[in-house]
């Protein structure tokens, strides 16, 4: 056997060991992403989950990820605090000038900065309003550093929407449930501990405390979906009920 037939040998050898390694390492992210679906409708997460959700851009991966870098979010007394945590800020220079516009500290947790940009990039592509945001950043920065803007902008929203535990203000309620219905789409049967997709979103609809008079999500009036209804969900879980 020539030196050519070996080294031929050799390359299928290395193909079928990079194949073995890439089929190993997705089936650990299939695993991975599927714990982190199941956890996201468990306490303590869910309870935070509920107000992550609704904000665009979020799924359940990134937003898992974010509250798992956070921890309790009353440990930062100011979205700066958080920013600053994050390394999603403008570097220092020792005489102490901000690098408006330049690099970015990096310091502080890197997951954290890399779920907030890429939150920001389906944000950006989904969503009207910031969309609008990216493209007036876009005419003063790199590309790159009006998404790491855009990030640093959402990472606030986080802190207000965990610490004021409010609904997302630039969303109508029925722009929520649809965002709550992703939610919902991420996770099977079993996930949603046995709730219906249309009782998973009443469930958290209420939770929130909006979306009382909402019947059905209609963005696509061509494909509505149907929302439980508030008695449905009481039945399932009496603890609902407000006390009085």
């Amino acid at each position: 056997m020539g030196w050519r037939e070996k080294l031929d040998g050799m390359e299928h050898f290395q193909l079928d060991l990079d194949l073995e390694t890439k089929q190993y390492l997705q089936g650990q992210i299939e695993r991975i992403t599927g714990e982190l679906r199941r956890m996201s409708h468990e306490e303590p997460w869910a309870e935070q989950m509920l107000y992550l959700m609704q904000i665009p851009g979020f799924g359940v991966v990134t937003g898992m990820t974010v509250l798992a870098a956070i921890g309790d979010v009353s440990r930062f007394e100011s979205p700066k605090k958080l920013a600053s945590y994050s390394g999603l800020v403008p570097g220092v220079e020792q005489s102490g000038v901000k690098l408006r516009g330049k690099g970015i500290t990096k310091e502080g947790r890197r997951e954290l900065r890399w779920a907030l940009v890429e939150v920001a990039r389906r944000a950006v592509k989904a969503d009207p309003y910031w969309k609008r945001f990216f493209a007036i950043l876009e005419r003063r920065m790199h590309r790159n550093q009006a998404f790491v803007a855009i990030a640093r902008r959402l990472l606030t929203l986080v802190w207000y929407v965990l610490t004021r535990q409010e609904a997302y203000g630039h969303y109508s309620e029925e722009r929520i449930a649809y965002k709550y219905y992703t939610w919902s789409w991420q996770l099977d049967e079993a996930q949603r501990k046995g709730l219906t997709r249309p009782q998973f979103v009443r469930y958290y609809l209420m939770k929130l405390g909006i979306g009382s008079e909402l019947q059905r999500v209609a963005l696509d009036p061509k494909h509505p979906h149907r929302l439980a209804s508030e008695a449905e969900i009481l039945e399932l879980m009496p603890d609902l009920q407000p006390p009085g």
